[in-house]
């Protein structure tokens, strides 16, 4: 069976879980905490290269200031509890996103965990924090303006392969599987440039309800699919591939 390489993730739902039930929207992302957890060990086990999480929008900061303070709380606490699994199961943390904007502890944290399993290599597990495609995009832009007014590069030596290395993801393989839960269907600026050719897996489960089992069934269901990349699935099956060379 085809095994994506990369997979991303939308985790959509936490709040809608917990009115549902009647309960305090935190209460929605504690639960979806665990279901990172059960995720991310699922995601090893499939022998995943890469799971990108989108766990803080740049636009999440507009949200009510108790239910920020709330996540960046449970953040903290997942990052402290969770180091030691990351360190034994041999998973390198990776952020993207303008760390910047969050608090001076959680940067801490993020810090030396992302120090401590740097050379963890088994699977990298990424964090999308305070993230946003387009600004990621807007600040690639930028420094490429800078390396050129400096002289470092040559506008005629620029395509897509040198512009990509200008984003947070420079040193990873792009998705070939986006999830998303909770039943909504579009992206909201998640990975704008590096989901050109995903597959797109959306589903109705709320995200504190998305478990192991189906992670599964949406990897199983991404090898049913024939990623074409632009070329007739005639072309595919002679062995032509999207970078010009044979594949079979």
């Amino acid at each position: 069976m085809a095994i994506p390489r990369h997979i991303a993730i939308i985790m959509d739902g936490n709040g809608r879980w917990a009115e549902k039930r009647r309960l305090p929207r935190i209460i929605g992302h504690q639960k979806g905490v665990e279901t990172v957890r059960d995720v991310v060990g699922e995601a090893r086990n499939l022998g995943l290269g890469y799971l990108t999480l989108y766990a803080f929008s740049s636009e999440n900061w507009g949200r009510p200031e108790d239910e920020v303070s709330a996540l960046m709380g449970l953040l903290g606490k997942f990052l402290r509890s969770e180091l030691s699994t990351l360190l034994k199961e041999s998973v390198r943390l990776q952020v993207i996103g303008e760390t910047h904007r969050l608090p001076r502890e959680i940067q801490k944290i993020l810090e030396e965990a992302v120090q401590r399993t740097a050379g963890n290599d088994q699977m990298v597990l990424t964090l999308a924090l305070s993230y946003g495609g387009r600004n990621e995009i807007f600040r690639a832009a930028g420094k490429i303006a800078t390396e050129v007014r400096e002289g470092r590069l040559r506008v005629e030596d620029l395509d897509e392969n040198s512009f990509a290395s200008f984003l947070d993801t420079a040193d990873q393989p792009d998705p070939d599987l986006l999830i998303r839960t909770s039943g909504e269907k579009r992206i909201s600026n998640f990975l704008l440039w590096q989901l050109a050719y995903a597959e797109l897996y959306f589903t109705e489960t709320l995200w504190p309800d998305f478990s192991a089992a189906e992670l599964r069934q949406a990897v199983d269901e991404f090898a049913q699919r024939q990623r074409r990349f632009g070329l007739t699935g005639a072309q595919l099956g002679e062995g032509f591939h999207p970078s010009g060379e044979e594949h079979h």
